[in-house]
C-alpha cells in the first residue's frame, strides 16, 4: 500500500504524540489522535486507535509507571534508534552528532534535553520536513525499528500497537535488513573496543537507558 504525502506526515505525527512520556497533556495528544485518525489509511490508524483505547482506560500515572518500565529498564526496548546500530560506542556518539547536524540543515533544531535518535523525534522531523527526507531516514533505522516491535509484542505491551503503525508506514524489510534483526536479537548492538574513548563531545554519549525525548 501506498501513502500519500499528506498521510506519511499525518500518521508520523500521531505517532510521535503516542511515544512521548505520558505526561499531564497526554490525555488530549489521545483526544487528537482519536480526531485525526480518520485522514490515514486502514492499516495504519487500526494501530493508533487500539493503542489510545488501552492507553485512555487506564489511570495515567500507572501508564507512566508502565512506560519507564518498558523504555528505561529493558535494553530490548531502547527508543533510541542508533543504539541498536552502534550500542554505547565512540559511533553511536558520531551518529548522533550527523544527525542532529542533518536536523539542523532541515530547519529542525533541538532543545539540549531531546536526543535527535528518539524514535519521537525522528518521526516529528519526518512529519514536519520534507517527507522523502524523512521516510529515507527511517528506513535508515529500519532493522532497529523492526527490533524494537517485536521487542514490545514479546512484551505485551500496549506500545506495540504504535510501532505497528509505523511500520506500515515503512517498507516491508529487505533481506540485509532481515539479516541484522537476527542478527541484533541474537547478539545485541556492539561494545565498544577495550581502550577507545568516544571521540564526539560527552553530551552526544548519553545513557542507553532513559527515554524521554
Amino acid at each position: 500500500m501506498t501513502l500519500t504525502p499528506a498521510e506519511l506526515s499525518t500518521a508520523w505525527q500521531l505517532q510521535s504524540l503516542l511515544l512521548g512520556y505520558p505526561d499531564d497533556g497526554f490525555a488530549g495528544r489521545l483526544h487528537l489522535v482519536r480526531g485525526a485518525a480518520d485522514a490515514i489509511p486502514l492499516t495504519v490508524r487500526e494501530p493508533l486507535l487500539a493503542f489510545a483505547e488501552h492507553a485512555g482506560a487506564r489511570p495515567l500515572a500507572e501508564l507512566a509507571a508502565e512506560y519507564v518500565e518498558t523504555f528505561d529498564q529493558r535494553r530490548r526496548c531502547c527508543l533510541y534508534l542508533t543504539y541498536y546500530a552502534h550500542g554505547d560506542t565512540r559511533q553511536r556518539g558520531v551518529a548522533l552528532l550527523k544527525l542532529k547536524q542533518r536536523y539542523a540543515r532541515a530547519g529542525l533544531v533541538l532543545t539540549d534535553e531531546e536526543l535527535p535518535d528518539h524514535l519521537a523525534v525522528l518521526l516529528e522531523f519526518a512529519a514536519a520536513g520534507n517527507v522523502p527526507a524523512g521516510q529515507r531516514l527511517l528506513t535508515e533505522h529500519r532493522a532497529g525499528v523492526e527490533l524494537l516491535r517485536l521487542a514490545l509484542t514479546d512484551q505485551a505491551s500496549p506500545w506495540q500497537y504504535v510501532l505497528d503503525s509505523v511500520c506500515a508506514t515503512l517498507p516491508p524489510l529487505r533481506g540485509d535488513e532481515r539479516e541484522a534483526v537476527a542478527r541484533l536479537a541474537a547478539e545485541g548492538p556492539p561494545e565498544e573496543e577495550v581502550g577507545l574513548a568516544p571521540f564526539a563531545p560527552p553530551e552526544y554519549m548519553p545513557q542507553t537507558m532513559g527515554s524521554r525525548p
